[in-house]
């Protein structure tokens, strides 16, 4: 079942009326997770920029879209590594700055899975 999100602001997103103050994943099965950035941070000394090793993380077996909250001013993008990671998965990816790809998230329907980046 997807969780609906109710609200982000900066530093925080509530999700199912819980609110998280770090940034977060969204599973198919609608499980939330706390995002493992220092998957990101080890390569390229930010968590701004995805790795090859967090998309493998971020990735779930089955999951046709991925919607990226790219934070609260969209500073989040993807690697090239992650990106042809990504498209040899056949998993379509959305950036879009996090309150626009909250509402994306809300309407969507399908096998989509999420990261929302909560500050920046």
């Amino acid at each position: 079942m997807k969780p609906e999100i109710n609200s982000t602001s900066f530093g925080l997103i509530t999700v199912k009326r819980k609110t998280f103050g770090h940034d977060i994943l969204i599973r198919l099965d609608g499980q939330v997770e706390k995002r493992r950035k220092k998957l990101s941070k080890k390569f390229y000394g930010t968590s701004h920029k995805i790795s090859l090793t967090e998309a493998k993380y971020i990735y779930e077996k089955g999951a046709e879209r991925l919607i990226m909250g790219t934070g609260q001013t969209g500073y989040v993008e993807l690697s090239k590594k992650a990106k042809k990671y990504f498209r040899k998965k056949d998993c379509k990816v959305k950036l879009l700055p996090t309150p626009k790809a909250i509402k994306l998230w809300n309407k969507d329907k399908g096998r989509v899975i999420a990261m929302f980046h909560v500050t920046c």
